[in-house]
């Protein structure tokens, strides 16, 4: 879409731990995480490169689900850690929500957002789709719409940042 690489990474099928507050990975400053028999320390770096990142969640609860907050919590405090590894990078946060709870989630992600210091482009409401089936979400137009504003001010935010990218490139060699 808009000319844009992404990649998938699914992370409620996984089997994550939580954060374990050994504080390794602050200590270490080796940009991992001192568990290491899950998709943790790869998807660190796949996101170090990656110039944007989509948070996709449904809601549990009126939350992101269990495995989903472990998996961000251990993240973005490594990232955090060491040296805010996410700083600068464009990222967004959607929700799937059946009735309730939608508010809640997406500002639960927008602040692992927001602490990491990263560019977050808007929509014209809040980034919510309703539906617990494909099949929903489809139906839900307003939703959709809210999302293809997002994906046009995101794939925008990740131009004009790269285009900074190089221009702070070319003046630091005057």
């Amino acid at each position: 879409m808009a000319g844009i690489e992404f990649e998938i990474i699914h992370v409620g099928n996984q089997s994550i731990r939580g954060c374990i507050a050994c504080g390794n990975c602050s200590t270490k400053q080796n940009e991992q995480c001192i568990i290491t028999n899950d998709i943790i320390n790869e998807s660190i770096q796949k996101v170090k490169e990656a110039d944007g990142i989509l948070l996709g969640s449904p809601v549990h609860y009126s939350g992101v689900p269990g495995t989903m907050k472990s998996f961000l919590d251990r993240l973005f405090y490594v990232s955090t850690s060491n040296g805010n590894l996410f700083r600068h990078k464009v990222g967004a946060a959607i929700v799937a929500d059946r009735r309730e709870g939608g508010i809640s989630t997406l500002n639960e992600l927008n602040y692992y957002l927001s602490y990491s210091e990263m560019m977050i482009p808007t929509s014209n409401y809040w980034n919510i789709i309703y539906g617990t089936t494909p099949d929903e979400v489809v139906q839900d137009t307003e939703g959709n719409q809210i999302m293809r504003v997002l994906r046009k001010n995101m794939a925008y935010l990740m131009k004009v940042m790269n285009a900074a990218k190089g221009r702070r490139r070319s003046t630091r060699r005057r």
